[in-house]
């Protein structure tokens, strides 16, 4: 097991990141407030994993209390998180009962943002099952739930006690999943880690394998990436956004084809190849820069072109992006690969020719 910790003071906490760590009550324990915990997780993760972790932590003495919503980025509403409300109020859930998130981005974003809510605020712990929630979604305290305007546009900043990244999990993952994943770890090596991007472009294979070592230092070099930006924006008032790279593209993407249609990764994957087209045609970077970024998303088996979406729909969903200030459409673009930054002056002309080179009618 390798630990990180993500520094922000009083409100530090770890990440743990091995095998087997779904049967590790020890580690939770520490941090408990009280001998009772809710599991919320879904109803593919449930019969993987739910009773191993409920299993230890009886075993410990705690109450456990499990929630299981239904399964999919559609359900990812005010209705089903609700439910998890009615649940805690109807096993009578205290502040102080701390809220586990087993599974992936979507059971982590609901159950945080659950947590921020109920009684004004309760403990919560990240046991995260898929690649994308282990490098990304568990780590840094977004919280939120789509609204049919825009993706995770209700939420709130609830950080974790704790990140349980368990790598056995992956093994159930299905492929499709493990590509999406990797499409936020490939972002870090884009935005800041250049000698990260070397590193996956030479172990590629080996991820898209299931090779244990090899999954486990790209989580850990994708989390220390991810803590060391939260830590010195944790807000996002600036650096932070760079974490954004083809988010706003892929965002329109989710909500332009409905939610659940693509999964997250595979939008973002597009979204950062529309990002990387804009940086081109600004000058920033090279065709063999864009060339190169195409080569490893193609390598890794996620799109590299978007759904059939009209342009003006992708820029009418855009101006629903949380980065948007003054009315003013912010994106995260590559100066060069490695270093990314934010910018509101790509010509609109610009935008809507990137947005159509990587679209079927493009």
């Amino acid at each position: 097991m390798e630990t990180l910790t993500v520094a922000l003071g009083d409100r530090s906490y770890p990440i743990h990141v091995g095998r087997a760590l779904v049967d590790r009550a020890d580690l939770l324990m520490p941090l408990l407030q009280q001998a009772k915990v809710a599991i919320v997780t879904n109803s593919t993760v449930a019969p993987l994993y739910l009773p191993r972790l409920r299993d230890s932590l009886q075993r410990a003495g705690l109450e456990v209390v499990a929630i299981i919503l239904p399964d999919g980025e559609q359900f990812k509403n005010w209705q089903t998180l609700n439910s998890i409300f009615d649940l805690l109020l109807e096993r009578r859930c205290e502040r102080s009962t701390t809220l586990i998130a087993l599974g992936g981005g979507v059971v982590g974003d609901m159950t945080g943002f659950a947590a921020a809510c109920f009684q004004r605020g309760m403990p919560f712990m990240q046991v995260p099952t898929t690649l994308l929630a282990q490098v990304d979604s568990s780590v840094g305290g977004k919280t939120a739930i789509n609204h049919p305007l825009g993706k995770n546009m209700i939420g709130a900043f609830h950080q974790p006690r704790l990140v349980l990244a368990d790598t056995d999990t992956l093994n159930t993952l299905p492929d499709r999943e493990l590509r999406a994943g990797l499409a936020e770890v490939i972002k870090y090596g884009l935005i800041r880690d250049l000698a990260f991007l070397e590193w996956l472009e030479a172990n590629l294979d080996l991820l898209l394998s299931r090779e244990p070592t090899a999954l486990a230092e790209a989580i850990c070099r994708s989390c220390r990436n991810k803590a060391e930006v939260v830590v010195a924006d944790e807000r996002e008032m600036g650096e932070r956004a760079l974490l954004n790279l083809g988010h706003t593209f892929g965002h329109a993407i989710e909500t332009g084809v409905g939610y659940g249609d693509w999964l997250h990764g595979e939008a973002i994957a597009v979204g950062m190849m529309m990002a990387a087209e804009l940086s081109a045609h600004l000058g920033w970077i090279d065709g063999r820069a864009l060339a190169r970024v195409e080569r490893l998303f193609r390598r890794a088996g996620l799109p590299v072109c978007g759904p059939t979406l009209a342009v003006e729909r992708y820029l009418e969903l855009m101006q629903h992006d949380k980065k948007v200030q003054g009315g003013k459409l912010r994106l995260v673009l590559l100066r060069q690969l490695g270093q990314a930054v934010v910018t509101d002056t790509a010509p609109v002309v610009e935008i809507r020719k990137a947005i159509a080179e990587r679209s079927p009618h493009g």
